[in-house]
């Protein structure tokens, strides 16, 4: 059952915080919000981007401010939902919060947060442990705690198109792998080695036809080759352009090159730089 609070309604609305006010409300009495630990921090960013990217999710935030009565301004650590690209607070609760609990963490004020959420209509709530053994507290309504630890998964049926392994929410290149597959299923590629097959079909298909043009051995060989070439080309710029980076500074230098070693490591860069020209240094 959600728990509401019981305590008298305090003077405050959440129209009288402004974005960046270092408070939170319940019930109209002010909460302070400490600042973000490191570990925390890094979490927060890696594992809402594998979030955020999810083929369905249509947008997310971080420490989005919710108030879906005047009394109350809660700030999930990531919120994945619809959220209005409009100024003020957001007037609906995310189908998902998620929530990361350090070492220190208020337990009485982490449960009445949880419990607001859940009765202004959060369906899914993560509650992601960073101290101890990993693991990962999901609340949702009318149902009991439940963990999800090791190598488990969280789901959140028509809100996420994929499911969520734990490391996810912990491990940067786990997140990053999970951004990338998104990323490139919201292009209509199933993975990166979906990525792979099509560009190394597509690229082996015209070296050997100008290998077969040539009439010669020599020329067979030279088309397969050109053709992996291909692949590793167009894959880098399938990887790139998936992640919303500008490739037309790039483009002439990537499809120039034809070392496979050096369009292996430009390959394996792709997924994780913030500019597309990074892939170099």
């Amino acid at each position: 059952m959600v728990r509401l609070s019981a305590q008298n309604s305090g003077p405050f609305v959440a129209e009288q915080l402004r974005s960046g006010d270092p408070y939170e409300l319940s019930n109209g009495h002010p909460i302070q919000c400490a600042p973000t630990g490191r570990r925390g921090s890094t979490r927060n960013l890696t594992g809402g981007a594998a979030l955020e990217t999810d083929p369905i999710v249509r947008s997310a935030g971080v420490d989005l401010g919710i108030s879906t009565e005047p009394g109350m301004l809660r700030a999930p650590d990531i919120a994945v939902g619809t959220i209005e690209d409009q100024p003020g607070w957001a007037r609906q609760a995310p189908p998902l919060a998620v929530e990361y609990a350090d070492v220190g963490q208020d337990e009485v004020a982490l449960r009445a947060k949880i419990d607001e959420l859940l009765a202004a209509g959060t369906k899914h709530i993560w509650v992601v442990r960073l101290g101890g053994e990993r693991r990962v507290e999901v609340y949702e309504p009318a149902k009991r705690m439940r963990q999800v630890t090791g190598a488990g998964v969280l789901e959140a049926p028509g809100i996420l198109q994929n499911a969520v392994p734990l490391d996810v929410l912990y491990d940067r290149e786990a997140a990053h792998e999970a951004t990338l597959r998104n990323l490139l299923q919201r292009k209509g590629y199933r993975d990166l080695s979906a990525v792979m097959e099509t560009s190394r079909s597509e690229g082996l298909s015209a070296g050997l036809s100008e290998g077969l043009s040539a009439g010669r051995t020599e020329g067979l060989l030279a088309g397969r080759t050109e053709g992996q070439l291909t692949a590793l080309r167009q894959s880098i710029l399938t990887i790139l352009e998936a992640r919303g980076l500008e490739v037309a500074p790039v483009r002439d230098r990537i499809e120039g090159e034809c070392d496979s070693q050096v369009l292996g490591r430009w390959l394996h860069k792709a997924a994780t730089v913030s500019a597309a020209a990074s892939i170099f240094d």
